[in-house]
């Protein structure tokens, strides 16, 4: 279906972050999807994901996930010197504050007359899909995709070690989570490690996806850009959702 485009502003902490925000065309009440981006923030290649996930139903609303450090609308290059930029970014904003942009835009989801308040998810890409996880750990978020996600294996997220995989049992909803075979981030001891502690939430309603792909492939603009893999991991996460929010 055809979708419209918005942006608005939400001030979280003293901090004014932008929200991207995508949604069907035709009036409706909507699952809401809080959606993540990497950590290059929302250039098109991630707007292009959102706009995809809008088209199939789905009221998208994407946080700039460093606007305490960078100026609103900042998008980094996926070059060395971004994923540098990037990377100190997320060193030097805590969990806590992740966690309080997550509130901010569920919140926000929850007031819209186009969002059904009791259909939530969250969708989100390498940092992105470790964020969607602490999303998962909230109890109104009724399905998550989470698409190779970074630091869920050792804590790694933002500038203190984040207890993300230890608070597995909190998830009530459905988890989704894909990785890549070759990605160097989240190599096959880490994969083992995330399996485990899943293993270890019997109640956990957890399904897992392995393709033979590179980190970020999903990501149409670089090199490890991969379309087939991309297509069939699509398809997994649009029947995934509208499975659990419709």
């Amino acid at each position: 279906m055809q979708i419209r485009r918005d942006t608005i502003g939400l001030t979280v902490d003293g901090s004014l972050m932008r929200l991207y925000v995508a949604q069907p065309q035709p009036e409706g009440c909507w699952p809401g999807l809080l959606f993540y981006s990497d950590i290059y923030q929302l250039g098109d290649p991630i707007t292009r994901l959102a706009d995809r996930l809008a088209g199939y139903g789905y009221v998208v609303a994407a946080p700039e996930i460093f606007h305490r450090r960078e100026p609103i609308g900042a998008v980094i290059k996926p070059d060395a010197i971004g994923r540098l930029r990037g990377n100190n970014n997320a060193r030097n904003t805590s969990t806590a504050a992740f966690d309080a942009d997550a509130a901010a835009v569920l919140d926000w989801l929850t007031d819209q007359v186009a969002v059904d308040g009791a259909r939530l998810g969250a969708v989100g890409f390498c940092i992105g899909g470790h964020l969607a996880f602490r999303a998962a750990l909230r109890p109104q978020v009724r399905a998550t995709a989470c698409i190779y996600p970074t630091g869920l294996q050792d804590g790694l997220l933002g500038s203190d070690r984040a207890d993300s995989l230890q608070r597995a049992a909190e998830i009530q909803g459905a988890l989704l989570t894909i990785f890549g075979s070759l990605d160097p981030h989240v190599p096959e001891p880490a994969r083992e490690a995330i399996l485990a502690a899943f293993a270890a939430v019997p109640d956990l309603r957890q399904t897992t996806r392995l393709y033979e792909a590179n980190h970020t492939f999903m990501r149409d603009d670089g090199e490890r850009w991969d379309p087939q893999c991309s297509d069939h991991a699509w398809g997994e996460v649009i029947a995934f959702l509208q499975k659990e929010l419709g």
